[in-house]
């Protein structure tokens, strides 16, 4: 029975990531947000300013997508576009009062979210999580 841990261990996590992709996404949308828009914005509302290829290794969103979502959220006002003095084929991208104002409104509910999603697991246990899945990961 033992020998099948792993492949349990990794069913359980697929189904339990679906599961809270699927939360989050209900909680974002909630917000007139797809999870896209929502990860952009909550990459520069956390990191400050970046450019796409930075935004886009934050989010793992591929680049030729992100350019579509950043256009979207630009027209909206949550965020603006300023070119490198430096080098001219870079873009930064910033959030703007707006966006801020958005995030600083709705961000605090969504973490609220993920919280209540862990209600019940320990600190200890959590911890075990994170460090388990790192383990995992630099694996494979």
């Amino acid at each position: 029975m033992d020998d099948n841990l792993s492949l349990k261990a990794f069913v359980v996590l697929m189904k339990s990531s679906k599961t809270l992709q699927e939360r989050i996404k209900q909680d974002i949308q909630s917000y007139g947000m797809k999870t896209s828009e929502f990860a952009i914005l909550e990459a520069l509302f956390h990191k400050g300013r970046q450019t796409v290829r930075q935004i886009s290794e934050a989010v793992l969103i591929n680049t030729g997508s992100i350019t579509y979502v950043i256009d979207k959220l630009e027209t909206k006002g949550f965020l603006e576009r300023e070119h490198c003095t430096e080098d001219r084929r870079a873009v930064f991208i910033q959030i703007t009062d707006k966006g801020t104002k958005l995030m600083n409104e709705i961000f605090p509910k969504h973490q609220q979210v993920i919280e209540d999603l862990f209600e019940g697991v320990s600190k200890e246990d959590l911890k075990t999580v994170i460090e388990t899945l790192k383990k995992v990961g630099h694996r494979a």
